[in-house]
């Protein structure tokens, strides 16, 4: 072969060696199988042929870190996420996601137990939400994420004005989350429903929707918004896959 020939593989076009993804994942699995997904499809759709993502996948238990919410136990819940970040930094991961909004709430903790390079999902959104011109947003999500300030504080530390929606509508929004899109059921009366919240945080001068939690994208799209979306999951592969370059 003429060594002055290009090569025709296509991961000869990237200038450094493909990373592996570390990826804290089961929580739940309904959302991780897409964020999988989605890493897969973007590498075979830049690489053409069989290629496909290096990840290599920590899967947890979420009846286990579920109680831990329920309890409020988060200290307890960042140990154990802090392990399983460690475990897959031995494994080989040259970077670490974590597949779920609410769980960054002890982002803090993971990033500390590790020596390699944690891609923060808010941080994420907040990049894509600037980038649109967006400087007001409307955030859905778990009642973790909608109401305690980890993730709020985050992006309105970076310019993002935040709205979210009132008690009562946040509670259900939540039990959506909970008693049906983590067991993969989608029912359109809950589709419908989180238009009436989206329409409601548009009215109230929402300039774009942040789909907050991993699971949302399974039942709402852009279609369902009046107001540019911003999908959490799949900008998060995008970030993790450009971050492993």
């Amino acid at each position: 072969m003429d060594a002055h020939r290009p090569s025709r593989d296509p991961l000869r076009r990237r200038a450094d060696p493909v990373k592996t993804i570390g990826v804290l994942g089961g929580m739940s699995w309904e959302s991780s199988l897409e964020w999988y997904r989605l890493a897969n499809e973007r590498v075979r759709e830049q690489l053409g042929g069989n290629h496909s993502a290096r990840i290599i996948l920590d899967s947890l238990d979420f009846a286990e870190i579920e109680e831990l919410q329920a309890r409020g136990d988060w200290d307890a819940a960042g140990t154990l996420l802090a392990d399983h970040a460690r475990g897959l930094e031995r494994a080989g991961a040259d970077l670490i996601v974590l597949c779920t909004n609410t769980m960054h709430l002890v982002a803090d903790r993971i990033e500390a137990a590790i020596g390699i390079p944690f891609v923060h999902i808010a941080d994420t959104t907040a990049a894509a939400v600037l980038a649109s011109g967006i400087r007001k947003a409307g955030l859905l999500g778990t009642a973790f994420t909608m109401e305690k300030p980890f993730y709020r504080e985050r992006l309105e530390a970076q310019g993002i004005e935040v709205l979210v929606p009132s008690a009562e509508k946040r509670a259900r929004v939540h039990a959506i989350i909970y008693d049906e899109l983590v067991h993969g059921i989608i029912r359109p009366e809950s589709r419908a429903y989180y238009r009436e919240v989206i329409d409601e945080l548009a009215a109230q001068s929402a300039e774009g929707i942040i789909l907050g939690c991993t699971e949302i994208e399974l039942l709402v799209s852009a279609a369902d918004s009046p107001v540019p979306v911003f999908p959490t999951t799949s900008l998060h592969v995008d970030a993790a896959l450009a971050a492993a370059g």
